[in-house]
């Protein structure tokens, strides 16, 4: 089983994500979606689990520096995954796909939880 990690390496949450996922001794591929880049059917992959309203940081600097009419134009799952292909950096982080299963975000206890089996 493949675990994947999505996200910049220097977001703070992605930190805290792979150092947890490390120091409890879960393997894990990274994926640097700023240098590594994402694709639409990725992005189809995660709305699967995730609605796009969860995928899209509106708390984020990426978001709130968006003029107002593009960030008016985000109704909808295909409206989001156009701005999330244009600008990863807006994408909330970390994106985590464990047994097929995709979370966003992290906490300790989200992902105790999601590896406790």
């Amino acid at each position: 089983m493949t675990i994947n990690l999505y996200g910049i390496p220097n977001c703070d949450t992605v930190k805290k994500a792979r150092t947890w996922l490390s120091s409890n001794g879960t393997d894990f591929v990274f994926h640097d979606f700023k240098k590594d880049g994402i694709t639409r059917a990725l992005i189809a992959t995660w709305l699967r689990d995730v609605p796009w309203d969860v995928l899209v940081n509106r708390k984020g600097t990426t978001w709130r520096k968006l003029p107002d009419e593009r960030k008016a134009a985000i109704v909808d799952a295909a409206s989001a995954t156009e701005l999330m292909l244009e600008s990863p950096s807006v994408i909330k982080r970390p994106v985590l796909i464990r047994n097929e299963k995709t979370t966003v975000g992290f906490s300790a206890d989200l992902y105790q939880h999601i590896f406790q089996d």
